[in-house]
């Protein structure tokens, strides 16, 4: 079983960043494509001191081209942030791209792959930033690290807590 990593450094694109995440659930791929495919799942993913908020109401059906519309509030500024799917393959695979928000360019591609009896996901971001590196040394590189390290401890967590479907326990939709 592979260990839990996040790494960032430069885009192999010469331009901005990149950050490679890794972590393996002992869950069935389509069970955890299932859980990536609730938008409302994010809330659950993302640290509370963001107040991440999805605001297009729901049903969101997530498929190419679906828009979802967030808030939050970053150093207690809110900021609202749209994405689009730009590419949708259960179970595979699913990209979303910033169409406006705080990055200049935020291109996340989600991987779901089969490997020792579970699913090892993977997440590529490739971003960047206003300010350039000064910003992203000081604020962006920290913040990503620990929203990521969040994500990993909370979706170990949902699967630690229960044998069914991987869902947190009390998630609604708005």
């Amino acid at each position: 079983m592979p260990e839990n990593r996040i790494d960032i450094g430069p885009s192999p694109a010469g331009r901005g960043f990149r950050l490679e995440a890794a972590q393996w659930l002992p869950r069935p791929r389509v069970q955890v494509f299932a859980f990536f495919s609730d938008a409302f799942q994010l809330q659950t993913l993302t640290p509370p001191h963001l107040h991440f908020l999805v605001v297009t109401p729901p049903p969101i059906v997530l498929c190419g081209g679906a828009l979802i519309d967030y808030q939050l509030r970053l150093y207690g500024w809110p900021l609202r942030w749209q994405s689009r799917i730009d590419a949708w393959e259960p179970p595979r695979r699913f990209i979303d791209v910033q169409t406006r928000g705080p990055y200049r360019r935020w291109h996340h591609e989600h991987l779901l792959e089969e490997a020792d009896g579970g699913t090892l996901c993977r997440d590529i971001v490739d971003y960047d930033v206003p300010g350039g590196g000064v910003i992203h040394r000081l604020f962006v590189r920290p913040d990503l690290l620990k929203i990521f390290a969040f994500r990993q401890r909370k979706l170990s967590e949902l699967c630690d807590a229960t044998s069914g479907p991987l869902a947190p326990i009390g998630h609604q939709a708005r």
